[in-house]
């Protein structure tokens, strides 16, 4: 299983680090979840605002569902290259997915994000 199998769609580099941004922001004045168990049960519960995925997950499984999961949602998400730019602006590591729960002071941002994406998956 190779990282295309669940990687939809480009993600503009300008929407990525937008992305980034608003998960650091997220981070540090709002709520985020992280790891696959947390972003699933929050997007499950319809507390997820987006979610953010690493393009680099390694086995890809790990995250594979979780396109289908927020489309079935109503969820938007998007991705980004790698997992360890993810994980630095939350303070860990890596991170394979992150659920943003509250963007915190970022709505301005939030709402550029969706609107590019809505943009791309067209």
């Amino acid at each position: 299983m190779d990282k295309n199998s669940y990687v939809k769609f480009e993600t503009p580099e300008s929407v990525e680090k937008k992305l980034l941004d608003l998960v650091e922001n997220s981070f540090r004045s709002g709520k985020i979840k992280k790891g696959t168990n947390e972003v699933i049960k929050s997007i499950e519960r319809g507390e997820s605002k987006i979610v953010v995925i690493a393009e680099d997950v390694s086995p890809p499984e790990v995250v594979y569902y979780l396109p289908t999961l927020c489309d079935d949602r109503k969820v938007p998400y998007a991705y980004v290259k790698k997992k360890s730019d993810l994980g630095a602006k939350v303070g860990i590591g890596s991170a394979a997915s992150i659920s943003v729960v509250d963007y915190g002071k970022s709505e301005e941002i939030y709402k550029q994000i969706i609107s590019e994406l809505s943009e791309v998956k067209k």
